[in-house]
């Protein structure tokens, strides 16, 4: 079993090779697309904390171009950090806002967690709210938030470690009091998922100061395995939860990117399972995690074996390991580009669900031409999510109609919402292609995708005025689970066609010959022979009209004109 494991990590890694010679950058339609936003220190945003409302506006600006450079990279999920270090961004009844987003002495007047999530939905991308679990900072951090820090409120169960302070997951509260942490964000806000961080003992974890809890709680068990017991406790009461209050949002975590050592591949002493007890490979086994975002921020022999060892324990749960984008900087390791593309193309021949970039700054200061290389390259075309499969939905029910008003130099896309109690849980994907019926199963013809409920509309500017394109919408629900397509194109019934007047612009339909244009009553206005773009002999006046597009033999298919002078 081993020979055959390490033969699929050779055969995997050769395939990586080979595509990325040769340049084939194959677009995915279902692909896991993320970035960490890093909050703590502003080290991604904000640049600075706000005294005032003009800093608030500022900061608004600044998280909006973030986001707005995330989505021309093709970035499809942001892991924005909301909880930092026993402070939050968020409004939170159990911890104070954090000193990064607002001085001492201002207290906030917007929401930067629910800011964020809006903004992120607004460009078709989910926001996972990333919490840091049991680091509570340095011992002037804690000093900062005075008595609202927790090591003033809970002293018992807090631990001073190497110079920063700790939670003990041994407490049986501090479980009790993070899982309520969570469900306090997944109840107030409209998180698509929910990434848990330090989810582990601490480096060093030998020396951690729980012997007094061990002894108390310890039931028998070795020192290891009550250790690596308590942190999936915690990871278990946060999954199940989330789960009963809203079953949609993705609950991860970010593992050490080595699980353990493997046969032909140590660890060399730092590994998720032994050095911190973070048994996360049991965790997908049991079903208690979605997703896996594994730190995987070193190259070479160690990447695809770790990453391989990842995928292979999956339990058909989804990995997407972290890629060190950082690490192309010259103040880092310098790595060439070729580096994160030879992991990114071995991520997609080994089936993982994608991939993620450690951190926004990082992958935005296009090291290397990083952020082009994605946006032109490897993300071209825009990605859903993967389904959540395992769990118990059916599938949405599609738009209830689909119009197209035909433009000069481009389209505009609008549908009418799903029907239905759950109408207002979709978002909506539009399809375009040269071929009627679209085919919703090509990546590249997927132009828009996680559009939210609100908009109803799509603007197409990448065709001429022809409009030749065809089109469908589908609706998507917060599983991933994609509605049946309904199609707009020269077979369509229902198209509403717009007009100067002056230009008639017809869908293409090869069988057409005569095309007779009548108004409302049914008198006939005009007639002439078929082409997709007709110079009308007179120009017809504002209102609507019916259009009539005929076959040699009689056959015809109907549209609305809505003519409008500009």
């Amino acid at each position: 079993m081993k020979t055959i494991r390490h033969s699929r990590r050779i055969f995997a890694f050769f395939v990586a090779f080979f595509l990325c010679a040769c340049g084939l950058q194959a677009q995915e339609k279902r692909e896991v697309r993320a970035v960490w936003l890093a909050t703590a220190y502003g080290l991604d945003w904000p640049s600075r904390p706000a005294s005032g409302v003009s800093d608030e506006k500022m900061q608004q600006k600044e998280l909006c171009r973030l986001l707005d450079g995330l989505q021309a990279c093709g970035i499809n999920t942001v892991l924005f950090q909301a909880r930092l270090r026993g402070d939050v961004l968020y409004a939170s009844s159990r911890e104070p806002v954090s000193r990064v987003a607002a001085a001492k002495g201002w207290e906030l007047r917007y929401d930067p967690l629910a800011f964020a999530i809006e903004e992120c939905h607004r460009r078709g991308m989910e926001l996972h709210a990333w919490l840091v679990m049991y680091p509570l900072g340095s011992d002037r951090h804690v000093r900062s938030l005075g008595r609202q820090s927790l090591v003033a409120r809970h002293p018992s169960w807090c631990r001073l470690h190497r110079g920063q302070w700790y939670l003990d997951p041994g407490e049986p509260a501090v479980a009790a009091y993070l899982s309520g942490m969570a469900e306090e964000v997944v109840a107030n806000y409209d998180v698509d998922g929910l990434h848990l961080d330090y989810v582990r003992y601490p480096d060093a974890a030998s020396s951690f100061p729980d012997r007094g809890t061990y002894r108390r709680y310890g039931r028998g068990e070795t020192l290891a395995d009550w250790r690596r017991g308590n942190v999936t406790a915690l990871v278990r009461a946060i999954y199940n939860k989330v789960k009963a209050r809203k079953p949609w949002v993705k609950v991860s975590a970010a593992p050490v990117g080595k699980y353990r050592d493997l046969p032909r591949c140590p660890s060399m002493g730092w590994n998720a399972y032994s050095a911190v007890c973070q048994d996360a490979q049991a965790w997908m086994e049991e079903g208690i995690v979605d997703m896996l975002f594994p730190m995987m921020y070193f190259d070479g022999t160690p990447f695809y074996a770790f990453a391989l060892d990842w995928q292979e324990h999956a339990c058909g749960r989804h990995v997407v390991p972290g890629l060190g984008a950082y690490q192309l900087l010259p103040s880092e390791k310098d790595w060439p580009l070729a580096a994160v593309e030879r992991q990114l193309c071995f991520t997609r021949s080994g089936g993982f669900a994608g991939q993620a970039y450690y951190r926004a700054r990082s992958l935005l200061d296009n090291p290397k031409r990083l952020a082009a290389m994605l946006a032109w390259d490897y993300y071209a075309t825009p990605a859903l999510p993967p389904a959540l499969s395992w769990q118990d939905a059916a599938s949405p029910l599609p738009p209830a109609g689909v119009e197209v008003e035909l433009r000069p130099g481009g389209a505009c896309v609008r549908w009418k919402p799903a029907e239905g109690d759950s109408a207002a849980m979709l978002r909506y994907n539009v399809y375009a292609s040269d071929a009627c019926p679209v085919d919703i199963r090509r990546a590249e013809n997927l132009v828009a995708a996680y559009l939210p409920p609100s908009a109803c509309e799509w603007e197409d500017r990448g065709i001429g005025g022809n409009g030749q394109r065809c089109y469908a919408v589908t609706a998507i629900d917060r599983y991933g689970r994609e509605s049946r397509p309904v199609q707009w194109g020269a077979e369509s019934s229902s198209a509403l066609l717009h007009s100067d007047g002056k230009v008639l612009h017809l869908p293409p339909d090869a069988g057409a010959c005569f095309v007779t244009v009548a108004d409302l009553p049914g008198r006939c206005v005009l007639s002439l022979p078929y082409a997709q773009q007709i110079i009308l002999p007179e120009r017809l006046e504002d209102g609507c009209y019916r259009v009539f597009v005929s076959d040699e033999k009689g056959a015809s298919s109907a549209c609305v004109l809505r003519v409008q002078s500009r």
